[in-house]
């Protein structure tokens, strides 16, 4: 089992804690484990290289590359990112951004359909389901088969202050998300929302509304049309 991490943030507080104490839980059963942050990416141009071209072409293609080679390999890919403004970090997005073309609407890896997501979110209030909602909104449109979310409301600005029974409660709640990962890890298959999205997706690529040579070649290369 490989697991990918994708920190939404470069210090080590609530949320990188919730993410550890998952990954400890995960430990006895993982092979490896890559971990990145997100705060070296820069913002994608918009230029739509990697859409109508080539993803290789992307003027961030050195940092971001080697990212989604990571979560090609993997088995499970965990985002995590505290609530910013009601919403994940801007470096995390700034990824999200980056792997556009990698949407069911354009070009994506079939390797999704067999992979486990997990979105990790803190908030002091509230904020920090909606960080994990929007998380699983783009491993969704990715293909991942199945995304589990942890959001947690810690009471605290920091781990150091967050009470020891709340930290108590965020352990058994990894123990069991660990416990139903790796229980359905190796059976894991799109839901009926995926499967009815790729079949649409499928649609417009072989009909009328193809206009990009370079998506309709890749679901040809893969016998989808």
């Amino acid at each position: 089992m490989k697991i990918v991490v994708l920190h939404g943030q470069s210090h080590k507080g609530s949320t990188w804690h919730v993410t550890k104490l998952l990954l400890d839980e995960l430990n006895e059963k993982t092979d490896a484990i890559a971990e990145f942050q997100t705060n070296d990416i820069k913002p994608c141009l918009g230029c739509f290289s990697c859409i109508i071209k080539n993803e290789a072409l992307c003027p961030h293609r050195a940092v971001v590359g080697q990212i989604i080679e990571a979560i090609e390999q993997a088995d499970i890919i965990i985002a995590e990112s505290p609530n910013y403004c009601m919403g994940m970090s801007g470096q995390l997005k700034m990824l999200f951004d980056h792997m556009g073309y990698r949407w069911m609407s354009h070009r994506p890896h079939r390797s999704m359909k067999h992979k486990i997501g997990v979105a990790v979110s803190t908030a002091s209030g509230i904020g920090a389901e909606k960080v994990t909602k929007d998380i699983a909104r783009q491993m969704f449109w990715w293909g991942v088969a199945k995304t589990y979310r942890l959001p947690f409301t810690v009471a605290a600005m920091g781990w150091e202050d967050v009470k020891k029974e709340k930290k108590n409660k965020l352990q058994k709640k990894a123990k069991k998300l660990a416990w139903e990962i790796i229980k359905r890890l190796h059976n894991v298959k799109p839901g009926i929302r995926s499967r009815f999205m790729f079949c649409m997706m499928k649609a417009m690529q072989k009909g009328k509304m193809s206009w990009n040579p370079v998506d309709r070649k890749h679901w040809e290369d893969n016998g989808w049309i």
